[in-house]
């Protein structure tokens, strides 16, 4: 081993290190399962904006869409720019009432949960749906970034691939499986922080070291269309973007309402002027990094010409930069390495919510909810942490593929609960005549339509996202909303006590 690979090496066992530390000091504060999966409603603003927005934005941030810019341009930026929207719109119109229903709704742990108190679902039909529907994308997402981990430590210190997957999947489970919600807003608010300097300083620093020669480096680089062509918002390489395209990647926003590992964070902020704190600081996170993040991939094909990375080593631009920054050009390995460990920030800050949300759906939701009602909290702990390893060694096992992709993996999973949640969630909150029935429909069309439109292929030997190129979530998200609508209006109105509840919500009275 090189000494500025051990070095990075070190950089990378003391931020491990910190994540496992700070699992056992949270562990011994769980008494109880609203401690375990909600931190028993005690965020301040600062941690419940840096967490929700670093368990959003994953290794994707700082490797998939850094990835999709470097090789098609910068109309790649769609995806970012409807990501902003979705954000700004979830802190404004989602965060607040959702807060507040959830705890009308019988102080609901979950977001089955909360479909279960705010519809009163006895039957428990819903929770069941919304639990398993959580489940199976969760494991595709958590697949996501693990695969984001071992891709990782394989290009920075060349171990197998298949070693640096199982790496980084221990240490996320160490900590998630002992400090529970605590623990991952914890270390999601030291990732975000993490995260955020280094989407910031290298894109800078790369471009000084430039010298203003931007255009004819991309030039250089053999990018399709010219460096013009590269830098057009509307181009797509030689030719210019279509509306479906730009339709498609706007798209990726109506995906925050749906999502359990964000939304769970306003359900757990400590009180409403905490919660217009986290709005702020929430908006202006995902802004600067979102942009920074494009800046990465724009920047990165100017400042690695000639060379060119291919296909998913394109994934790998935001590595190879600091790279060749910080060990090749500037000799300072030991900053190189806390600048990585940025990246490992943004894999592992995704994966502990997202097997910390499996866990809650299996074991509150299915094990407390239909199996057992009469669990107790000490069992309800024990079936969590067990989910939490089943969880990631199948997550584990889906990412074992060294070629899978970053970006395919996340979108899949983005648009299967955002499609099956996200209309739910937004009519059970604004939208009085909302009912079981709609609900039900909602979740279920929603999940089946994103399946169908991703995996079967019934246009002519492809599937529907290859034939018409438009993104499943689109097409999932309306077609969800509009069995909401219908599904409510061709069934019994809501009985007065759910309308009771509902206006008592949207008047504030809420204890």
């Amino acid at each position: 081993m090189t000494s500025s690979a051990g070095w990075i090496l070190a950089a990378f066992v003391l931020y491990l290190g910190l994540m496992i530390i700070i699992g056992l000091l949270y562990a011994k504060q769980n008494t109880n399962a609203e401690d375990y999966f909600l931190g028993g409603r005690g965020l301040t603003g600062p941690v419940a904006a840096l967490s929700a927005q670093a368990s959003d934005m994953s290794g994707w941030l700082l490797m998939g869409l850094p990835g999709a810019v470097y090789a098609f341009g910068t109309g790649q930026s769609w995806i970012a720019i409807g990501l902003f929207i979705g954000t700004v719109a979830n802190w404004l119109f989602i965060a607040t009432p959702l807060r507040l229903y959830t705890i009308r709704a019988n102080n609901s742990l979950t977001l089955p949960t909360y479909f279960e108190n705010r519809f009163h679902d006895k039957r428990r039909i819903l929770l069941g749906i919304s639990s398993i529907t959580i489940v199976i994308f969760f494991l595709v997402y958590t697949a996501s970034a693990l695969a984001a981990g071992g891709k990782l430590f394989t290009s920075i210190f060349g171990i197998n691939y298949h070693v640096a997957l199982t790496i980084g999947a221990v240490v996320i489970l160490a900590y998630t499986f002992m400090g529970g919600f605590l623990a991952v807003c914890a270390t999601d608010f030291i990732q975000g922080m993490l995260m955020l300097v280094g989407l910031l300083v290298v894109p800078i620093v790369a471009y000084a070291a430039l010298n203003g020669n931007i255009i004819a480096l991309l030039n250089a680089s053999k990018v399709a269309g010219g460096a013009k062509g590269y830098l057009d918002l509307f181009a797509n390489g030689e030719r210019p973007y279509t509306l479906v395209e730009i339709i498609s990647q706007l798209a990726w926003g109506l995906g925050y309402c749906g999502m359990p590992h964000v939304i769970v964070r306003f359900m757990a902020v400590k009180n409403e002027t905490e919660l217009k704190k986290s709005k702020y600081i929430g908006i202006f996170w995902v802004a600067l990094s979102l942009f920074a993040a494009c800046a990465i991939g724009v920047i990165g094909r100017a400042f690695l010409a000639p060379t060119v990375l291919e296909g998913g080593d394109s994934e790998r631009v935001f590595i190879e930069m600091i790279l060749k920054l910080f060990v090749q050009v500037n000799n300072a390995p030991i900053i190189g390495g806390l600048f990585l460990c940025g990246i490992l920030a943004a894999i592992m800050s995704t994966a502990d919510s997202q097997l910390l949300v499996s866990a809650s759906s299996v074991a509150e939701d299915i094990y407390k909810g239909i199996i057992k009602k009469d669990a107790d909290d000490k069992t309800v702990l024990k079936i969590s942490r067990i989910t939490v390893m089943a969880v990631a060694i199948l997550a584990y096992i889906i990412a074992l593929d060294p070629n899978s992709s970053i970006m395919k993996l996340v979108s899949d999973a983005w648009a299967g609960l955002g499609a099956s949640f996200g209309p739910t969630v937004l009519m059970s909150l604004f939208w009085r005549r909302c009912n079981f029935y709609g609900a039900v429909s909602g979740i279920i069309s929603g999940a089946v339509t994103v399946i169908v439109w991703d995996y079967i292929p019934i246009c002519n030997g492809v599937t529907p996202s290859t034939a018409t190129g438009l993104y499943s979530l689109a097409i999932g998200f309306a077609i969800s909303l509009l069995f909401v609508v219908i599904g409510s209006l061709l069934t019994p109105a809501p009985s007065e006590e759910i309308l009771k509840e509902f206006d008592d919500v949207k008047n504030r009275r809420v204890n």
